[in-house]
């Protein structure tokens, strides 16, 4: 016997009763352990179990597994997640073999009926002398009953009968205590929950504790695939995509009930309760499961179930600092090693420090120690370390007093608006009156308008104190009527001041955020999350493409917009504080907007073709054009678009799959890629549940409105050789083909260069696009001093010369306007630049009246954003810009002024 195991064995004969008579039992496995091989006495006690006696064989099993998992640890020769690893795959083990029982009593094998292991036994954790929490779940559609029962009757059987073959206490003692306390409701639920319930519950009515017990949830018993699906319909309920400082709020709420409950045991010493009390195991638990239900929706490697593996996790992806993670887990292995010990002496499931000196001098005997107080020593920094980390989290999420208030009587608030500098104390007034009624949806609950009276100081006073202070609160108003709900948006905001500030400068300087943000609160999450920059549209495919891997059909045009609508409001916002440029965020928003087209289009197609088979040679292309095409969007473009197909318009689809319904008859190609276009884009434009994705233009087709949605390639380039205005051909400057295979891409936009490229003749050129220029001046004027689009020497006098010297030139150009600039007209780059700058810029700060000049404020902040000095610099520079457009005009139609 080596000296590590003999000195195990001689610490379990001294000092634990229950140890000493496993080791006078177990002869053969101590002969095994001798040898050092503890792996093999673990499977050696596990093989007793035997259906032909199953009750006696699981406590005789687990006699001999609790004894070589104790030498294990005594002897050190196991780390911690081996001794609970150990623990765990037995109950596994046992509570299958117990369920196949209970099924083999009725004459039928497992199905229809799975155990969800939660706490300690769901992440591999057990303890030693550990109950098991489970949830059974069964489907009455595949459980095998009898002809007079009911599925739940028949369920609750199984489950009462698996219960008892593990905790029922005999002559050889018991194998596991068993708790099914955590299905919702238990004192008047079945212990088996039908599966189409159970999901209901947890999706539409469960708690935030109820949220952080799945995150060690998994299947580990019976009907496996059962649970795993079930698991993957809930996955939604308990990773928000949303942080979700409410269950931060609502777990700190179940702390101080557990350390008022059990507050004899809060302080260490004798009676400290190891795992509830204040610096103990809970709370590092508790300290990892607040973190994994904060952000691990948003980032799948946090949902690591063990709280060591979570704690790895948080640190590296940057959620807690790597010192605070070493920490807890060595507090965290120091606790479960003591705690085993305590269990260890008379296999009872405790967690406290004995009161009698002489059990405390057991444990430290059994430990190796030479007395408690060593034990004690070890203890004292890690529990007030933990109290400390986990005291500041939880203040995080806490409501208290701190921060001003505005005080509720009327004429307070008068005074209150006086001193804050707010410009409209009587309207504050009035909203206030309306806010605190609880009328708006936001604060109807309680725990709203808690934490909205928390934040509502701040905010009002950074909205109503500038010159535009009226029209910024009847903005806060707005948004707080518009709001579904509340609770977590106003918890964030205290819990997260800076947001506050964020708010404000929203309300204040674009409404189309503002109005964003009152459609979905949770929109404000992005601004926590360190994301980078869309810098391609290869990023932003992958992007897209890992958010909705998996789905189909309203979840997945449900999810391309979540996306799109968080990314255009970073983007908004990165744009307002200056982090990002009017340049890149254009070119980021077209890149979304190219992510949203190829990922929906092969998923339309895909659900077309299967109802209404394939025409074959026929493939679905997308061409943008206008800005799209060009790759640069504001936040309130629409998408130009036109749809082809390859192969001949006369074709026949092969008809309907076996599948769909037999009305799906074969339709000739015009009409299968018409009906398919009309999917296509109401994918991209019809809101949804999630809220609107974009508007699609679809007039720059061939005979524009009056024309067939979708016309194959053929027929597009023939109308286009053919029959298209010049202006038409001006169009395709700007196209850009994507959707469709790379090689059908290639195609078009070879042909398309073709087309721009062919000879013409100077003078019908010139007349014909000034004819065009003129017409677009009679019936769309300028709006306003900054319609840089329309304005005289504006971007669309810009784009005429490029795409008229384009023509002249006979050569295709690259359909961003900037770029081609640079090839046919250089001294225009900058106007170019500076006016599609001005244009985003406006787009966001005055989306219902971007043509009209800004007032001051907002004058500044477009200025700073342009790169300009002050807002008089950037009229200066506009002016000459404006000036070298003309002079360019003069160059490109000698006879004429410009626009």
């Amino acid at each position: 016997m080596s000296e590590a195991l003999s000195l195990a064995v001689a610490r379990a004969n001294a000092h634990a009763p229950f140890l000493r008579g496993l080791v006078r039992r177990e002869p053969e496995l101590v002969q095994v352990m001798q040898g050092g091989d503890f792996d093999a006495a673990l499977a050696l006690a596990m093989a007793r179990l035997d259906p032909a006696v199953p009750a006696p064989s699981l406590r005789t099993a687990r006699g001999g597994v609790a004894l070589v998992v104790a030498l294990a640890d005594l002897s050190g020769a196991w780390s911690l997640e081996q001794v609970t690893g150990a623990l765990t795959g037995f109950a596994d083990a046992a509570l299958g073999f117990a369920i196949t029982a209970a099924f083999a009593e009725r004459g039928e094998t497992p199905k229809g009926l799975t155990a969800l292991a939660l706490g300690k036994m769901g992440s591999h954790e057990l303890n030693y002398s550990s109950d098991i929490d489970l949830i059974f779940i069964h489907d009455p559609e595949t459980l095998p009953r009898k002809a007079s029962e009911d599925p739940t009757e028949a369920a609750v059987r199984i489950v009462r009968r698996t219960a008892s073959l593990l905790s029922e206490r005999t002559a050889d003692g018991y194998a596991f205590r068993v708790d099914l306390r955590l299905r919702p409701d238990p004192d008047s639920t079945p212990s088996s929950l039908p599966v189409g319930a159970a999901e209901s519950y947890y999706q539409s009515q469960a708690l935030a504790w109820e949220r952080s017990a799945f995150i060690r949830a998994r299947a580990a018993a019976g009907d496996v695939r059962l649970g795993q699906d079930f698991l993957a319909a809930i996955a939604p309920f308990i990773w928000r995509r949303s942080l979700d400082y409410s269950a931060l709020a609502d777990i700190g709420e179940v702390s101080h009930q557990i350390r008022d409950h059990f507050s004899e045991g809060q302080a260490l010493g004798p009676g400290f309760d190891l795992k509830r009390g204040r610096g103990g195991i809970r709370e590092v638990e508790f300290f990892a499961q607040i973190h994994q239900l904060l952000f691990g929706g948003r980032d799948a490697a946090l949902r690591a179930p063990a709280t060591l593996d979570a704690l790895a996790a948080l640190a590296d992806a940057g959620r807690i600092a790597a010192g605070e993670a070493t920490f807890l887990g060595d507090a965290y292995r120091t606790y479960r090693t003591l705690e085993h010990r305590l269990q260890m002496l008379d296999d009872k499931q405790t967690h406290s420090i004995p009161r009698l000196a002489a059990e405390r001098a057991a444990v430290a005997g059994l430990c190796g120690d030479d007395g408690w107080k060593a034990i004690e020593a070890r203890l004292q920094p890690l529990t007030r370390g933990v109290a400390s980390l986990y005291d500041r989290l939880l203040e995080t999420g806490e409501e208290d007093s701190r921060g001003p208030r505005i005080p509720h009587p009327r004429e307070a608030i008068v005074r209150w608006a006086a001193k804050a500098k707010v410009k409209d104390a009587a309207l504050l007034g009035g909203l206030l009156d309306g806010w605190r009624s609880g009328r708006p949806r936001s604060l109807r609950a309680p725990e709203s308008r808690r934490a909205f009276e928390q934040v509502i100081a701040g905010l009002v006073q950074a909205v109503g104190s500038g010159s535009g202070g009226r029209d910024g609160l009847l903005r806060l108003d707005q948004m707080i009527s518009a709001m579904p709900s509340g609770v977590q948006f106003w918890r964030l905001l205290a819990a997260h001041p800076a947001l506050a500030t964020v708010l404000a400068r929203l309300l204040t300087t674009t409404p189309l955020l503002a109005d964003a943000l009152a459609r979905r609160p949770d929109l404000i999450d992005v601004l926590l999350e360190p994301v980078p920059l869309l810098d391609s549209a290869a990023a932003a495919h992958s992007e897209l493409a890992a958010a909705t891997a998996g789905m189909q059909g309203e979840a997945l045009l449900d999810r391309v917009r979540h996306w799109t609508a968080e990314r255009r409001f970073l983007l908004g916002v990165q744009l307002l504080d200056a982090h990002v440029s009017p340049e890149s965020a254009a070119r980021a928003l077209a890149f979304m907007a190219d992510a949203a087209v190829a990922r929906l289009t092969p998923a339309v197609v895909e659900e077309f073709s299967g109802k209404h088979g394939e025409v074959p040679g026929g493939r679905l292309l997308t061409l943008a054009l206008g800005r799209f095409g060009g790759g640069e969007l504001t936040a309130q473009s629409d998408l130009d678009l036109v749809l082809l197909f390859t192969g001949a318009f006369d074709a026949t689809s092969d008809g309907p799959s076996p599948m769909s319904a037999p009305m799906s008859a074969p339709m000739s190609a015009s009409r299968y890629f018409n009906r398919l276009g009309q999917r296509l884009i109401a994918a991209l434009s019809v809101p949804t549940a999630a809220g609107p994705l974009y508007d699609v233009d679809t007039r720059l087709r061939p005979s524009g409105t009056q024309g067939m949605l979708v016309v194959s390639v053929d027929s597009f380039l023939a109308y286009q050789r053919n029959e298209a205005g010049l202006w038409e051909t001006m169009a395709l400057t700007r196209a850009r083909p994507v959707g469709g295979s790379a090689a059908d891409r290639a195609m078009l936009q070879q042909a398309i260069d073709a087309l721009v490229a062919a000879p013409r003749e100077a003078a019908t050129v010139r007349r014909e696009a000034l004819a065009m220029r003129r017409l677009m001046a009679r019936h769309k004027p300028p709006a306003g001093p900054f319609d840089v689009k329309l304005m005289k020497g504006g971007l669309v006098d810009l784009e005429f010369i490029v795409q008229t010297r384009a023509l002249l030139a006979g050569q295709p150009v690259p359909p961003g306007l900037s770029e081609a600039a640079a090839l046919l007209a250089p001294e225009l780059v900058a106007p170019a630049r500076l006016m599609m700058d001005i244009l985003v810029m406006l787009r966001l700060m005055q989306p219902h009246d971007s043509e009209a000049a800004p007032a001051a404020a907002a004058g500044a902040l477009l200025a700073r954003a342009c790169g300009k000095a002050s807002f008089a610099a950037l009229k200066a520079d506009l002016k000459l810009a404006r000036a070298a457009v003309a002079a360019a005009w003069s160059d490109t139609f000698p006879t004429e002024g410009a626009g």
